[in-house]
């Protein structure tokens, strides 16, 4: 069994592009030629300039010292944190714009949640003069200020959400009725492996540089290429398709997910789809969503803006499906202890979207001495308001 693509876009039972007639000229477009532009060498060499001399890669693979005393592993976190702009997301949007450009498209428009993908994406426009629009729930662009501030500094104009959940979800339905109305001169970069095909299999191209950097720079701490366990958390899931991409099809690598549960997985406020969710089609492709009787979204929550998904994209649901990775969920109160201790342990503070994922270590129930790799894919900048009035004295 293979874990990647198949040539029609699937990932078994997942994937496609379920579309509106208005926009299959450009999914078309897209389908022929994105391998055939991202695969030549010219494109390579300029998106390896600027990933090493913009955005600052390779970033780190540190040894957590005191994180690993505490639960007995050798904990190792990859420090997509200390990517320009902070977060994972400008991976996919620095290939993305590349390839926009390449297509003669003249302006983008992108959704985000926590923000970290709408600064990724003005960061670039801003880069490359290209003119862009990012939208964001009403919800999110309230709890996520800074952002929404480094976006309009960066010169993009950002519009609010405000049906719905007011969150993630609503923010790429406004998207994609943007990318509807103006599909000729208007490239769609899409943040997560989430929509209709090629967008899934593209975002975790653009993000698979972070297992391909761990596997060279394990083989340089351990000895080794391949960790015994990779940790990632999961909303739509690009940090986690990127950081599970090069040991897909080895069954010795152990893949960990982390949904948010939100308040519970019973208590009606959660954004776990794994457990909550069934199938169905969101947001251009087949995948796991969480959804009503008659097929209407249920409203996801989450405290992390960026897990506030009411889907995964299809990649996660086939690795769900057949057990390639275990699914795990933590509460806001367990992603918020996660915060305070990777914080006084080793320094860092990290996003509450990478803080899921660092509170299920409790729960690994890995032998001692296991190699384990986490996935920082965001800092914690953003998340500070939130902190505050979660923690308050501290």
């Amino acid at each position: 069994m293979t874990y990647q693509i198949d040539e029609r876009g699937y990932y078994g039972a997942f994937g496609g592009a379920y579309i509106p007639e208005m926009l299959y000229q450009n999914i078309e477009e897209l389908q022929e030629k994105y391998l055939k532009i991202i695969e030549s060498e010219e494109f390579q060499t300029e998106m390896q300039s600027l990933l090493q001399d913009y955005v600052g890669r390779p970033t780190p693979l540190y040894f957590a010292k005191r994180l690993s005393e505490k639960y007995g592993y050798k904990i190792y976190l990859k420090r997509e944190d200390l990517c320009h702009t902070g977060a994972h997301k400008i991976n996919n949007t620095i290939g993305q714009i590349l390839l926009a450009k390449r297509l003669g498209k003249t302006r983008i428009i992108a959704e985000t949640g926590a923000g970290q993908h709408g600064v990724a994406t003005a960061t670039v426009c801003a880069l490359m003069n290209l003119k862009c629009v990012v939208y964001m729930g009403e919800v999110d662009i309230d709890r996520q200020a800074p952002n929404v501030k480094r976006m309009r500094l960066l010169g993009t104009e950002v519009h609010p959400a405000i049906s719905g959940s007011k969150t993630l979800k609503d923010a790429t339905n406004e998207a994609m009725r943007d990318w509807i109305a103006n599909p000729v001169d208007t490239h769609y970069i899409i943040g997560s492996v989430v929509g209709p095909h090629p967008f899934p299999d593209m975002v975790a191209r653009f993000q698979s540089v972070i297992s391909k950097e761990i596997r060279k720079q394990l083989k340089e701490k351990e000895g080794r290429e391949t960790p015994d366990y990779v940790m990632a958390c999961v909303g739509g899931g690009s940090n986690a398709a990127g950081a599970f991409y090069h040991f897909l099809d080895d069954e010795s690598v152990k893949l960990v997910a982390v949904e948010a549960s939100g308040k519970g997985i019973d208590s009606g406020l959660t954004a776990a789809t794994t457990v909550a969710g069934k199938p169905g089609v969101l947001h251009g492709s087949k995948t796991l969503f969480m959804q009503t009787e008659d097929g209407q979204v249920v409203e996801p929550y989450s405290i992390s803006a960026g897990l506030d998904y009411p889907g995964i994209g299809p990649i996660h649901a086939w690795l769900f499906e057949t057990g390639r990775a275990q699914f795990l969920s933590a509460t806001d109160a367990e992603a918020l202890e996660a915060v305070m201790e990777l914080s006084r342990l080793e320094g860092i503070i990290p996003a509450l979207e990478s803080a899921h994922a660092f509170s299920k270590l409790k729960d690994l129930n890995a032998p001692k001495g296991s190699v384990v790799v986490v996935n920082l894919s965001g800092r914690g900048d953003k998340d500070l308001d939130t902190y505050i009035r979660e923690f308050g004295e501290i």
